[in-house]
């Protein structure tokens, strides 16, 4: 276990460290269209500025030219994957300690359960939009989150060529989707602003873990998973697995694009026509008139077609799907029992006209 000696942990923790800080730094500095966020308990709106895309890029070409003119070489993140999976752990608790630390204000039920109420507050969080130099930490957080992921990928298929010489079809088609899926976050992040981690979650050790430690790490397996895979892909699999991605991917940023299109301006026109509403509040045009969360669909059969890029040797990959599935399950259903205390009655009413959670004729 020479990898896990003192020194490479440093040298991992202070590379964590000093990734954050540089697209902190971006995020600070970098220009960007503003932007109004959902308005908050109090009446307001909070203000964002939308760089996260410049940032990406910013970051993806420094990658590239460095890779390129033999500066570095992306496999390290690959061969140190274990150390810096252990230092975005250290990094993401400190960090959870130091914005409980800032947010923290006495209150009498903490006295009375201080034990239980730290807890709660380092892992639920304390604030609702923590900022730093202007910058929303929050939101922010996305950003170390997707593009630590696209540099891990990157990663995988610089190993992978480093060490044979090729980069498999499989290798190549999880890298085109995951570069598709996380450059269309970046094109569209201002739909961010709108979503319940945005607008109600506070920012504590659940959504820190999830952003420097999940996601990268987690979510880039079938990547890790394939780099000493070299088996073709069949032709007949490599349409299968595309038409699943692009199916899941239009479901997808279909159904998000709406919803946000229609908080944007109620006036919107879905599918080519005036969006139709309950009450004026409640969107029941397009895909949200047939599902009430068939973006979680989409999303599911995007991750599928990332682990089923890997064949079917080992169950591996395929814990991301199938975690991601219970997640969205276990959030749909909890975003049913906020909507019905939210509108009443009308969401009983919706419920009647998009009758299917998440797949039609089925659930």
């Amino acid at each position: 276990m020479s990898s896990l000696n003192t020194g490479t942990s440093l040298e991992a923790l202070a590379g964590v460290a000093a990734f954050v800080i540089l697209l902190f730094v971006g995020s600070r500095l970098l220009p960007g269209p503003e932007a109004q966020g959902a308005p908050l308990p109090s009446g307001g709106r909070l203000a964002y500025r939308l760089n996260g895309l410049r940032v990406c890029l910013l970051v993806a070409l420094a990658a590239a030219l460095g890779q390129l003119l033999d500066w570095w070489s992306l496999s390290v993140l690959y061969h140190q994957f274990l150390p810096l999976f252990l230092a975005a752990n250290v990094f993401a608790f400190v960090l959870t300690g130091i914005v409980f630390l800032r947010g923290k204000q006495p209150s009498a039920q903490a006295r009375q359960n201080p034990l239980v109420e730290t807890l709660r507050g380092l892992f639920l969080g304390v604030e609702l939009n923590p900022r730093l130099a202007g910058v929303d930490l929050k939101l922010f957080s996305y950003r170390p989150s997707l593009i630590g992921l696209a540099l891990l990928n990157a990663a995988f298929a610089v190993a992978q060529y480093e060490i044979y010489g090729t980069l498999s079809d499989a290798m190549l088609l999880y890298e085109i989707f995951t570069l598709i899926y996380i450059g269309n976050y970046f094109q569209f992040e201002h739909g961010m602003l709108y979503t319940w981690d945005i607008v109600a979650e506070r920012f504590g050790g659940m959504l820190i873990w999830g952003d420097y430690v999940l996601v990268p790490f987690f979510y880039s397996l079938p990547g890790w998973f394939l780099v000493h895979r070299l088996d073709p892909l069949p032709a007949s699999a490599t349409v299968a697995l595309t038409a699943l991605f692009l199916f899941g991917f239009w479901l997808f940023r279909g159904a998000n694009e709406q919803k946000h299109r229609f908080k944007a301006d109620p006036s919107a026109r879905i599918w080519g026509r005036p969006a139709e509403t309950l009450g004026g509040r409640l969107l029941v045009s397009g895909f949200w008139g047939i599902g009430r969360h068939l973006n979680y669909s989409g999303e599911i059969c995007v991750y599928l077609a990332f682990a089923l890029t890997t064949g079917f040797d080992s169950p591996l990959p395929y814990l991301l799907p199938a975690w991601l599935t219970a997640l969205l399950v276990h959030r749909a259903r909890r975003d049913e029992h906020r909507c019905y205390a939210k509108y009443g009655t009308l969401w009983t009413q919706y419920t009647h006209r998009a009758r299917f959670r998440m797949l039609p004729f089925v659930y």
